[in-house]
């Protein structure tokens, strides 16, 4: 298949391999932003096959994962009232709450539904116009554009009875709350390639020039990553900080200029809390007021219940880099898929799930 199978071949994997051996000269600390990244890092070894003075470490690049509990909260009180049709994405459904998870809400007879695209929910509030229809709207900048799309679709429908969960979060601030932690010991990124193709590499100039950090837009096969890993060093070894594209066959500096517009015709920027890192300024998105009609919050009103995190768990340490899952002692014995204490251990972006499949 284009574009897939030839950054799998095996020979230019060890090639480059070998080149980066022979590049390095010093321990050169890397964090790449996207779980997507983290599991196929995991999944093909690439991580082993880097010199020893090379160190990979994991970002909070998995929305799912950093959804605070406050709105998997709300989202659990609306998907169980009678006259709510609740529609998420399937990684969503198994994310724990402070006491349960959506999978349980359906469990004990909540009108709980996965779908591929917010357009099915509001073709289901199409369908059935006597019942509340809310979708779940999480992610980066990549489903910011579908989800702004449906809120437009549902106004031009004029239909009365859908309405969004935002809980979208914004990569560049992320970065920025990592490079300013006192324990941050990131010298470059590997950028998430899809959210650059929407969003394109502007927002990245500030970060790389004020912090003195390479930023590598990088795809998400083997090649991609390795790629990616060389061009961050190239630039370490030789003290420049710049942002590049790795991932050019689907990336252009401004991005989707047309996505972009429609995002911020429906979206404003709000201060948002990660989970397991806390709040980081300018990093959410929420409705705008003239779109207000449709968000989820305003209409349910429903408090968070505000119990928190589970004691054992250990993902804010491994959201912002600071452990590998691992290292948390609930790892593969409290903590597994089927019985998971916090976010990343269920999402398919999540670290400690890459583990799990791939290390344990």
């Amino acid at each position: 298949m284009k574009f897939l199978e030839e950054y799998r071949n095996a020979e230019a994997v060890r090639a480059t391999a070998e080149r980066l051996r022979r590049l390095v000269r010093q321990p050169w600390t890397l964090m790449e932003i996207c779980g997507g990244q983290t599991h196929s890092i995991l999944r093909y070894g690439l991580d082993r096959l880097l010199p020893s003075e090379l160190t990979l470490i994991h970002g909070p690049g998995c929305p799912v994962c950093v959804t605070p509990v406050e709105i998997i909260d709300k989202a659990l009180a609306i998907a169980a009232r009678p006259d709510v049709i609740f529609c998420s994405f399937g990684d969503m459904l198994r994310v724990p709450g402070s006491r349960k998870s959506l999978l349980e809400v359906k469990a004990e007879g909540g009108d709980v539904r996965i779908v591929y695209s917010p357009l099915d929910a509001v073709a289901a509030a199409s369908r059935h116009p006597d019942r509340q229809v809310v979708f779940f709207a999480v992610g980066f900048e990549t489903t910011a554009p579908a989800n702004a799309m449906a809120v437009l679709q549902a106004a031009r429908l004029g239909l009365t009875n859908f309405s969004i969960l935002s809980a979208h979060v914004l990569v560049p601030p992320a970065i920025e709350a990592i490079l300013r932690s006192p324990h941050c010991r990131v010298q470059g990124f590997l950028a998430a390639g899809h959210v650059c193709t929407v969003m394109g590499i502007e927002e990245y100039y500030p970060l790389a020039e004020r912090f003195r950090v390479p930023i590598v837009v990088t795809g998400f096969e083997p090649l991609d990553i390795l790629w990616g890993i060389e061009q961050c060093v190239e630039q370490l070894q030789a003290s420049r900080a710049e942002v590049r594209i790795q991932y050019t066959r689907a990336v252009q500096p401004r991005g989707n200029t047309t996505a972009q517009e429609q995002m911020r015709r429906v979206f404003r920027v709000v201060d948002r809390a990660w989970r397991g890192i806390g709040v980081i300024p300018q990093s959410g998105l929420a409705l705008r007021e003239e779109f207000a009609a449709y968000d989820a919050e305003r209409r349910f009103d429903v408090p968070a219940a505000g119990h928190g995190e589970s004691p054992e768990c250990q993902a804010g340490e491994v959201l912002q880099g600071l452990k590998r899952p691992t290292e948390c002692p609930a790892f593969g014995r409290l903590c597994t898929p089927d019985h998971p204490l916090g976010a990343p251990m269920v999402s398919s972006e999540g670290a400690c799930a890459a583990y799990y499949r791939y290390r344990r």
